[in-house]
């Protein structure tokens, strides 16, 4: 191993000891805590995760807000930012991020507040927007705040990758073993195999599934002709590509930025002329994507959600450790 990456894996897992030896330190909210997160740096889906388990939170009886760290804002702040009220989008994504703009737009119902101190986000929840429960955001490493739930989403090449920096591990795999229960995106046979290197306590397997496009701009019809230039600003573009394919499009071109990459006008107008030298009649990208790019004519977003399997069983699992909601509080209308 790199000696960079020995020291980066001994210093987080100190860490993380540190903590688990003193729960006294950790920072306490009033609602139960789930955690979403992962140990791999960037691409693992986190996002869509968590809005489904904010759906299923809703379907039963729950009242949940998301907290985010609300990563490569262009605009940051030091106090909390309310992106959502959970019926109004109040904060544009220049100031809450690509994904916590995401998930504001697509849960209705769920607040969506963002702050570095995910503590002081999850107070205001309670007492502004009567949060029974949370779902913090890429959680797994932000051990200052106590969680009831810990869900991490583990690939199965995180099994053989290294620690940062020679690796993308932000700990040894080791630290999964501290988590609840383990999310594996992948067939029901890597799901498995992740669960017997792990000596995981409980396994589900995530499975993407895609909807129709959507057009970016208002009012625009979707295209009958598939042919398009494919574009995407996220870790690991090649999946978005492929998934673009086995959904029907014909694929002529494709163009990949930087995660959370900010679409400059010069960005823009390489694509276009990509599209028209392509005789491509579209430009699809994805959903996270979408929320940088605006109200662009030509545009479509490829939606994705994520299944958690088995879903009976998932479902089960949670709601027997997350506690019957309470009434729900008066939300406050100041």
């Amino acid at each position: 191993m790199n000696p960079l990456s020995a020291v980066y894996g001994r210093a987080a897992t100190l860490r993380r000891s540190w903590y688990a030896k003193r729960p006294h330190a950790q920072r306490r909210l009033d609602r139960p805590v789930i955690s979403v997160g992962n140990l791999a740096v960037g691409g693992s889906g986190k996002t869509p995760v968590v809005a489904s388990i904010a759906k299923l939170l809703l379907e039963n009886g729950h009242r949940p807000a998301i907290l985010s760290r609300g990563y490569a804002r262009r605009r940051d702040s030091d106090g909390v930012v309310v992106v959502s009220d959970g019926v109004r989008i109040v904060a544009p994504v220049e100031a809450s991020g690509d994904e916590s703009q995401m998930l504001a737009r697509a849960l209705s119902g769920v607040p969506v507040l963002v702050c570095a101190d995910r503590y002081l986000a999850g107070r205001l929840a309670e007492t502004h927007f009567g949060a029974t429960v949370h779902l913090l955001d890429d959680g797994f490493q932000h051990v200052q705040l106590a969680r009831s739930i810990d869900l991490l989403i583990v690939a199965p090449g995180d099994l053989v990758d290294r620690v940062l920096p020679s690796g993308r591990l932000r700990e040894p795999i080791d630290a999964a073993r501290a988590a609840d229960a383990v999310l594996v995106p992948g067939s029901k046979d890597e799901a498995a195999r992740v669960s017997d290197a792990l000596g995981a306590r409980a396994v589900f397997q995530l499975v993407n599934r895609y909807d129709a496009v959507k057009a970016l701009a208002p009012n625009e019809r979707t295209p009958h002709e598939m042919r398009a230039v494919a574009v995407a600003g996220i870790a690991k573009p090649e999946r978005f590509f492929a998934a673009a394919r086995e959904q029907g499009f014909d694929v002529a071109q494709e163009m990949a930025f930087p995660d959370h990459h900010w679409f400059t006008s010069t960005d823009l107008e390489s694509i276009a002329r990509r599209a028209a030298s392509a005789n491509a009649n579209l430009v699809i990208t994805t959903e996270k994507d979408a929320m940088r790019v605006g109200a662009r004519p030509g545009w479509y977003a490829l939606p994705m959600h994520v299944a958690i399997e088995p879903a009976a069983a998932f479902v089960d699992w949670l709601m027997t450790r997350v506690p019957t909601p309470p009434a729900a509080g008066r939300v406050r209308e100041d």
